[in-house]
């Protein structure tokens, strides 16, 4: 943004942003505070802007297991929970697992895929590679999620090499260069023999004032077609007979 297009946004004089950009002034906290609500900067830029003004951080950042973090962890267990016998996850900002429903760990073990691992690692991994049968989709996909996070956060040297791994892949440069795209990408898994084809959406928590927090991503994942509905509703089946203790009909 031009320091004019930031004055406007901000309802603060073009001179003031001049005077606080040069140096020529100092800002107060409130400002410093208001200016980075302007330019919707992420929490971890807003507690850098702060401290380069000579001001404490403003946002903390708490584990997960943390006690005031229980009610977060309640949302997360309810919501996974209740999303199957759909795949359904947690990740942090760097796309590392922290939670997994009951399908999401049947479909993940099976390529070696546990809670701490990184999504983005995963990518590269030939035994994923393998079984995600459009894999240059998905891998074009990842980069434009990547590129648009990168662009919001600011810099992450893992994400940013990943993304530039990607673009260098053969296949992934002939899709970046091709004309029409469809409605959604799935990511379409060889499930022994058969195709599980899924696509996501992505929630986020509002209102979140701890840094992990707002970094934590909630994916959920639904069939992309009637076939990949049944079977993953035969997993869910199968998941529970392993689960009971008791003898079971299926």
């Amino acid at each position: 943004m031009s320091q004019l297009d930031l004055a406007m946004e901000a309802d603060v004089s073009a001179r003031h942003i001049s005077f606080l950009e040069t140096g020529r002034s100092t800002p107060s906290r409130m400002m410093v505070n208001h200016l980075a609500e302007t330019l919707n900067l992420p929490m971890a830029a807003r507690n850098e802007l702060l401290a380069k003004a000579g001001f404490a951080a403003a946002h903390g950042s708490r584990a997960l297991d943390d006690d005031a973090m229980e009610p977060v962890r309640r949302a997360i267990e309810w919501t996974l929970s209740r999303h199957d016998p759909y795949p359904g996850l947690v990740m942090d900002r760097d796309w590392k697992i922290v939670a997994l429903n009951q399908c999401a760990t049947a479909m993940f073990n099976t390529l070696d895929l546990r809670v701490g691992d990184s999504l983005v690692d995963a990518l590269f991994d030939p035994k994923v590679r393998d079984a995600v049968l459009n894999w240059p989709e998905v891998a074009l996909h990842t980069v434009r999620r990547l590129r648009a996070e990168i662009a919001h956060y600011g810099e992450h040297p893992e994400l940013k090499a990943a993304q530039e791994r990607l673009m260098q892949t053969p296949e992934v440069l002939a899709l970046e260069t091709s004309a029409q795209l469809p409605p959604f990408v799935p990511a379409i898994y060889d499930a022994g023999g058969a195709k599980l084809s899924l696509f996501s959406t992505i929630a986020a928590f509002s209102s979140a004032e701890d840094i992990a927090l707002a970094d934590l991503r909630i994916e959920l994942f639904f069939p992309a077609d009637q076939e990949s509905d049944a079977l993953l509703s035969a997993i869910a089946g199968s998941i529970q007979c392993k689960l009971s203790s008791s003898a079971c009909d299926c």
